[in-house]
């Protein structure tokens, strides 16, 4: 037990032991805190999978949808009550893979929103197939010949979509991911923060050791406003650049719906006239 507001307390965590959902669970503790974000004014989103299962280790309100779905219900939320704080929280065979088409749309859309994404590169609540995120020639136990396909870049994609905050940080580096988690919770707008994340039950490729060997630090001289330049160095794949790639500063969803020009009240707040409604629709 510890004096975290946003702490359980001593509850069954179903993670297996040494699982870097543990340390991201702990650092966006710490990044609440020191954000001086209340419970009550926080919504976390998930869709399925492991990391999927970070809101229910939390103290706030949260939704726990179907895989995939996490960002338009997220959304929903945000464009209903934007006073809330909304973060969408799961996988990278979740939001990359079956949530896909959401991400393409959330990403258009640009609601103040943010997404932390566990990026294992595994299926891992699923016993171990591999994700949109898997190394080619990666065996698993359904791949057994080793994937064939390149791993998706989420990157890259949503710096070419014009998301308005693109970042990476590493789970075995709490210091680095706290100061992303700030700083992507407190950005206007949609903002995607890729956590290389190792899972030690199913993916004995990408290990901590592994992931340590390969991350480096995008240097204090990079530019995240060069659209060019952050998606040169999202392709990087021989070592992972760790940091903020892109930003751009344009309007929000809720900024740009006609529904909050004349007023900032959130939806659920407002009254509303049955008369008008049954005069223009019956």
């Amino acid at each position: 037990m510890t004096d975290n507001i946003f702490d359980m307390g001593d509850i069954d965590i179903s993670w297996c032991p040494g699982c870097g959902d543990y340390s991201i669970l702990k650092t966006l503790k710490d990044a609440l805190v020191e954000l001086d974000i209340k419970p009550e004014h926080l919504v976390m989103v998930s869709g399925i999978g492991q990391a999927a299962k970070m809101p229910q280790y939390l103290k706030c309100n949260y939704f726990n949808g179907l895989h995939g779905r996490s960002l338009p219900a997220a959304w929903a939320i945000k464009s209903t009550n934007p006073e809330l704080v909304v973060i969408a929280e799961s996988g990278d065979g979740c939001t990359y893979g079956e949530g896909g088409n959401h991400l393409i749309h959330t990403i258009r859309r640009n609601p103040n929103i943010t997404n932390f994404v566990h990026n294992n590169m595994i299926y891992g609540l699923t016993k171990g197939q591999a994700s949109p995120t898997s190394q080619m020639g990666m065996k698993t136990a359904v791949q057994v010949d080793g994937v064939i396909l390149n791993p998706f870049n989420p990157l890259s994609f949503a710096i070419g979509l014009d998301a308005s905050f693109v970042a990476r940080t590493f789970a075995g580096d709490q210091k680095h991911m706290k100061g992303i988690m700030k700083k992507a919770i407190t950005h206007k707008g949609y903002a995607l923060v890729d956590i290389l994340q190792p899972c030690v039950s199913f993916n004995k490729i990408n290990t901590y050791k592994w992931f340590s060997d390969r991350v480096y630090y995008l240097e204090s001289s990079h530019d995240p406003t060069n659209q060019l330049e952050a998606l040169k160095r999202a392709s990087e794949t021989d070592k992972f650049p760790l940091g903020i790639f892109y930003i751009k500063e344009k309007p929000t969803f809720e900024e740009n719906h006609d529904i909050y020009q004349k007023s900032k009240e959130p939806l659920y707040k407002r009254k509303r006239d049955l008369k008008k409604i049954k005069e223009k629709f019956l």
